[in-house]
């Protein structure tokens, strides 16, 4: 049976943990034309809601659905390279005409782009390929607003489009954005004081154009009720003060009360009880896991100062 407690991806309403009233919530705002600027500390489900929205009836067979992580990018062409491919990696399953029409009009990227053996399109792009991220940039707003299906585009951790070495680049972005009639955008971001400004200062470019949505924990009980039907679902029990503890140590913290259910479930045997010392020994082994990362990054200033 699948582990039904998962630490990354999205596999259905089955395995997703409540969130009913912000589902429902983002899904109104989205069809109804508005932004959103979604908030809330990494780790607590902003990317599983947005892929669960997306799920959604009245959303997955109408729209097109993009996703671009862009926590790691550090400049406007960075940024063009993985909105260019995001798009084309999920336009790739929607047939020949759909992404035809986007390598037709993003004229900027069709050399390094090749067709496969079974006629796909295979990016073959490195992001210094980018050589003129404004006119890319262009050209993929105009692909989107001519879409022969209106878009819904996530753009994760978008805060990180403040820290780039490009100066106009959230008034580039804005005028992009309040020009394309054929998309809405979620801006989820993790960084709330960064966001804060960038969508409630009135100096800045973003400033009251989306509603803003905050994502809290999940209550202890209703997440309780989750852990508990999975785990007997399988012939497996778990003590209530187990997951309160687990719930308190992290502070309804999603993911890493996702990860140590994961790790207890996947090591308990059916029949058998989880009870507060197996979620201790979870946690212990997920640090361990991870001893060597931490180390560095306890030893890199110590480092850096040794160095100066």
């Amino acid at each position: 049976m699948t582990n039904p407690f998962l630490t990354y991806g999205y596999n259905g309403p089955e395995f997703f943990c409540d969130r009913t009233e912000e589902t429902k919530r983002l899904t109104s705002l989205l069809v109804n034309g508005n932004h959103v600027a979604l908030i809330s500390p990494r780790r607590m489900g902003k990317t599983g809601l947005i892929k669960h929205c997306f799920a959604q009836e009245g959303i997955r067979n109408d729209y097109y659905l993009f996703i671009v992580d862009i926590y790691a990018t550090k400049s406007l062409s960075e940024f063009t390279y993985a909105l260019g491919r995001s798009i084309l990696s999920v336009l790739k399953s929607q047939g020949r005409k759909a992404w035809e029409r986007f390598l037709q009009i993003v004229g900027s990227l069709r050399t390094g782009i090749t067709l496969d053996a079974l006629g796909q399109p295979s990016w073959n792009l490195q992001t210094g390929d980018i050589k003129m991220p404004q006119i890319t940039l262009d050209e993929i707003f105009s692909y989107l607003s001519s879409a022969n299906k209106p878009c819904l585009v996530a753009i994760d951790e978008f805060q990180s489009i403040a820290d780039y070495k490009e100066t106009n680049v959230e008034a580039l972005l804005r005028t992009h954005i309040q020009d394309c009639n054929n998309a809405w955008f979620v801006f989820s971001g993790s960084k709330r004081h960064m966001m804060g400004e960038m969508f409630f200062s009135p100096a800045r470019p973003f400033y009251q154009s989306s509603t803003t949505l905050s994502l809290k924990p999940i209550p202890e009980e209703v997440y309780s009720s989750f852990i508990i039907k999975h785990f007997q679902d399988s012939g497996r029990t778990i003590k209530h003060e187990a997951i309160a503890y687990l719930y308190q140590r992290f502070e309804g913290t999603t993911w890493y009360i996702q990860k140590i259910c994961n790790e207890v479930y996947a090591s308990t045997d059916q029949g058998a009880t989880v009870t507060v010392a197996d979620i201790d020994i979870a946690i212990k082994q997920a640090i361990d896991e991870k001893d060597d990362v931490y180390q560095d990054t306890m030893n890199r200033p110590a480092s850096r100062e040794r160095t100066i």
